[in-house]
């Protein structure tokens, strides 16, 4: 029975502790909000539990609300620290004394608050020489013993009680031998507290330690008064003068947070404030807990009950902040609201500092302000205990204590809170902007010689994991302190800063970023080797040597980099539709240090794309080309020869000038695009800075492109500003490619295709190899046989074409193909440069070529021997480099390889879209429109500038088109035999 009796008990005890354990640990630190006011006329407001307290019996609240007396008729018969008693005057003495304490009968009528009054110039007297109370006014030395109590006042014209320290601890005005007294009061040691305080402040960084005349004066008074006498002020004062030290305490020294820590140890029975168990009665609230670990459980146990939305009918942007102001001496000034200049010691317009309460904005001000004016404008620090205003609709306003984390605060000389890890951290309450108090030595007026300013102020929200309702966890003040010693105040200065960040984790988000790179990247390695063998069997080589891992390195890195600047784009447009288009909050910003990575990410993109770039500058530099001339004499004409009076008759000269005007036309398209770059910088910018679109890169929820002058514009937010800036170019760069593969190309002009117009016309085929054994050729042989004529055939030729009259133009017998994609043999590439090799020995080493042999005789036999060859080759001339028309399979299109290796004989691949122009500017618009749009956003993100963005990418564009059209005219001329003088 009895061990049942027991199991029970313990049973209980264990559900009931750990129901307590819950709800300790899920505990919101918020406390009804209540103000001097609202106490009424029996209750007075408690500075130290900030809440509404009921006055005694027969007692009513003070003039200033913050403490209570006795009623009219009353005389207070006891006080004793927070606490007096009052007793009924008899009637026939109706009077109160002025003290308070005592009856009397009054020479004259009575005031309203029940004190006797004399008439005007007389002095009245309630006590007599000895201080024992009169029935009427009498001029009597003061009696420091018992009844009287009294001592001189501080004029010397009246006799007055003595303070009741005195005459509690010594019976008398006088104060004991065996007693202490400090700070005007006096009392008898407390055995809790030393006998001996360590008055001297340690700053820190200027390594100095310095008696402070005020801590020398009320920090031992301080800490007795609220010890014995439960004096609210008093511990108040003790309370602010941890703060003034940092929240800082030794286990060696009796400094003032030692001090703090002892009275509320031995406070603990008096019980808490408020119903939060860091907060004893009478005592400010200074710490959570004096072990590290708690900060966790503090700052990310329980969400805010109110959620923050920045659009539609339950928009909620307002961070509504509250202080407690308290004096130096421990007096409560008032309630502060909290967005003027009270936490920013920064100058500034009120509306913009309001705008740094404004949920979602980044918020940071930033100044340099003088010594000298601290001076002037902070003789005394101010402190503040910061709460925020939680408002829930048809709900009383309540009050949730903001966490403090003091960057300054050390434990016996170790920083604690430095670090990120959260574990280690010590939390704590209260905050003051500027101490020229504590620094002063010899007397409380004379100069400080070491100032304390909180240089950084910074209040920090971190949003619910995964919420859908804008849930937020409670907000943390983190302050900075700097220590200034005081040379010159007219000269130094100081630089401070206030600020308000929002975070989340964003490792959710790291993870989806690096298996994107992952797998993209994985399919880029796939593709690019795909590319190099591709690229093998066009330069028809079967090793593997080092060319070949080159070339596949430099088709990586064009592959990587479009990865790279796929995630880039695709980050920088899901934090600005997200960001700026949810309505309840459920995602922010990542911090400007998180955004590191991402920076990285873009610059290995940039990086990357520029040697894809050079390498496709650099195939298009050196690809070859040849224009064949299908053009026959069409008469004899008659040559005298020299040296002799006898004429030949030989064949009339074919006229060079249609493959002069053909070189002229192709060395114009080599640098054509389908977009407009000078109109895509100019269309760019008037978007960004005109229009506005550079205001949703700002770190704030609004997504107007217009913000008033007066307005707080917040930082730009690195991947905001990116994404805006890409997707800007893109969109216009696409948008100018529809328009002009549409429209343009289909009704104005389209340049290429007039190019293969040309070559009919001018009965000029092209042969173009990029690669060793691949290239393109573009047939234009005329179905007329001769291009050489007059106006009139040229013009009947041309109907006869229009009407069906004549034969198509394509290679093959009815068919309209004149472009093809070639795949040619090793036989055909080796007689080719066979050809060829002179002109290109003439370019080479000095010791390779014919000094003897004239360079003019040899291009021009040279370019009749392959002009004859690669006609003879189309024509099917030579059976052992014969060739094959056929049509790509789709399989062979979509990965760029042609799967047939030509051994035999040659293939030609019908080709309807032109895609020799991959030897132009115009067919790799897609590498070019990328690239600027990297430079342009690399360029404005080490700005932060959009028009010396534009600028420089116009630059950019304009440099490397003369690069393409200079270096491309040279290879022009040296492959196809044509003088340079005659390519303009």
């Amino acid at each position: 029975m009895a061990t049942g009796t027991l199991r029970a008990f313990v049973c209980s005890f264990s559900i009931i502790f750990l129901l307590k354990l819950n709800v300790f640990s899920c505990q919101q630190f918020s406390i009804s909000f209540q103000q001097p006011s609202d106490c009424g006329v029996e209750s007075y407001f408690d500075i130290s539990s900030l809440s509404c307290v009921k006055c005694g019996p027969n007692q009513v609240s003070s003039k200033s609300g913050l403490a209570c007396e006795c009623q009219t008729g009353f005389r207070v018969l006891v006080r004793n620290g927070a606490s007096i008693t009052c007793q009924q005057c008899p009637d026939a003495n109706q009077g109160v004394t002025q003290d308070g304490y005592g009856c009397i009968r009054c020479p004259g009528n009575l005031g309203e608050n029940g004190k006797c009054q004399c008439p005007k110039g007389s002095v009245l007297v309630e006590r007599d020489g000895n201080g024992n109370p009169l029935n009427e006014a009498r001029c009597e030395a003061c009696n420091a013993t018992e009844p009287a109590f009294s001592a001189p006042d501080a004029t010397g014209n009246r006799c007055v009680r003595c303070e009741d320290s005195f005459i509690n601890s010594s019976l008398s005005c006088v104060c004991g031998a065996s007693n202490v007294q400090a700070g005007g009061m006096c009392f008898s040691p407390p055995n809790v507290l030393p006998t001996s305080v360590a008055s001297n402040v340690i700053f820190s960084q200027v390594t100095l330690s310095i008696p402070s005349a005020w801590f020398s004066s009320f920090l031992y008074s301080s800490a007795a008064a609220c010890l014995s006498f439960s004096n609210r002020t008093a511990c108040q004062s003790l309370g602010n003068m941890c703060v003034m030290n940092m929240h800082s305490s030794s286990t060696i020294n009796n400094d003032a947070c030692r001090l703090y820590n002892t009275v509320d140890k031995a406070t603990a029975a008096q019980g808490s404030s408020q119903d939060i168990s860091y907060w004893r009665t009478n005592l400010p609230w200074l710490y959570y807990g004096y072990q590290p670990g708690s900060a966790s459980r503090i700052l990310q146990n329980e969400p805010l009950p109110v959620g923050f939305s920045f659009k539609g009918t339950q928009k909620n942007t307002n961070i509504e902040l509250r202080a407690a102001v308290y004096s130096v001496r421990g007096e409560f000034l008032r309630w502060e609201s909290v967005g003027g200049g009270n936490l920013q010691l920064c100058p500034d317009t009120p509306t913009r500092q309001q705008s740094a309460f404004t949920f979602g904005t980044a918020y940071k001000q930033s100044c340099v302000l003088s010594v000298s004016e601290l001076l002037n404008g902070y003789p005394e620090p101010v402190f503040y205990d910061v709460f925020l205003v939680i408002q829930k609709p048809q709900e009383d306003k309540r009050l949730l204590a903001v966490p403090l984390l003091n960057i300054n605060q050390q434990f016996n000389g170790q920083f604690t809170n430095e670090g990120s890890n959260m574990n280690n951290w010590y939390l704590t309450r209260r905050l003051m902007l500027v101490d020229t108090l504590s620094g002063r030595e010899m007397s409380l007026s004379s100069t400080p010689k070491v100032i304390r300013v909180a240089t950084n102020i910074k209040i920090g929200f971190q949003l619910v994991p995964n919420t859908q309702k804008g849930q937020v966890y409670p907000p943390l003040m983190t302050v900075t302190y700097s220590d200034i010693l005081v040379t010159d105040p007219s000269t130094q200065t100081v630089a401070v800063s206030f600020s308000l960040e929002y975070t989340m984790d964003q490792e959710e988000a790291r993870v989806k970023t690096d298996i994107a790179l992952g797998v993209l990247g994985g399919v880029a390695v796939v593709h690019s080797l795909l590319k190099t063998a591709s690229w093998k069997r066009r330069i028809a080589s079967p090793l593997i040597d080092l060319q070949t891992i080159m070339k596949f390195l430099v088709f990586y890195a064009g592959d990587l980099a479009n990865v790279f600047f796929i995630i880039t784009v695709g980050t920088g447009l899901y934090w600005l539709i997200f960001f700026k288009a949810q309505l309840f909050v459920s995602v922010l910003l990542p911090l400007p240090a998180q955004e590191e990575r991402f920076i990285v990410y873009v610059g290995c993109a940039f990086a990357l794309k520029i040697v894809q770039f050079l390498h496709k500058l650099f195939v298009q530099l050196t690809v070859d080309i040849f224009f064949i001339d299908w053009e026959r004499p069409r008469g004899k004409a008659s040559k005298h020869v020299e040296g002799s009076a006898e004429t030949k008759s030989q064949a009339s000269p074919v006229s060079i000038w249609r493959t002069y005007f053909v070189a002229n036309e192709w060395n114009e398209i080599q640098t054509i695009r389908k977009i407009n770059p000078t109109f895509q910088v100019i269309a760019v910018l008037f978007f960004l800075e005109v229009v506005g679109f550079s205001n949703l890169a700002l770190r704030d929820p609004s997504s107007d492109l217009r913000r008033s002058p007066e307005a707080y514009t917040p930082p730009y937010s690195l991947i905001l500003r990116y994404g805006v800036a890409s997707a800007m170019w893109l969109c216009i760069g696409l948008i100018q490619v529809i328009f002009f593969t549409v429209f343009h190309e289909r009704f104005v002009e389209d340049k290429i295709r007039q190019f293969v117009d040309l070559c009919s016309i001018s009965n000029i085929s092209v042969l173009l190899l990029s690669h060793r054994c691949f290239g393109y050729y573009i047939h234009g042989r005329s179905v007329h046989g001769h291009a050489d004529t007059n106006m009139d055939e040229m013009n009947t030729n041309l109907k006869r074409e229009a009407e069906n009259l004549c034969g198509q133009r394509g290679l093959l017998p009815n068919s309209d193909t004149q472009t093809f994609q070639i795949s040619i043999t090793n036989r055909l590439r080796t007689q080719y440069d066979r050809i060829i090799e002179p002109i290109s020995r003439r370019s080479g080493p000095s010791r390779l070529v014919d000094a003897s042999a004239n360079p003019c005789e040899q291009s021009t036999r040279a370019y009749h021997t392959m002009n004859r060859f690669l006609g003879s080759v189309i024509d099917h001339a030579h059976r052992e480099m014969d060739y094959i028309v056929k049509d790509k399979l789709l399989f062979e299109r979509l990965i760029g390889m042609e799967f047939i290796e030509p051994l035999d004989k040659s293939i030609f691949y019908n080709d309807d879209s032109h895609s020799f122009a991959d030897v132009l500017f115009y067919g790799n618009e897609a590498v070019l429109l990328v690239f600027d749009t990297l430079f342009f956003c690399v360029v404005d993100l080490g700005s932060q500038n959009f028009i010396l963005a534009a600028v420089l990418t116009y630059l950019q564009q304009l440099v490397f088109r003369l690069i393409r059209n200079g270096m491309g005219r040279r290879n022009l001329a040296s492959k196809t035999l044509v003088d340079r003088r005659f390519l303009i």
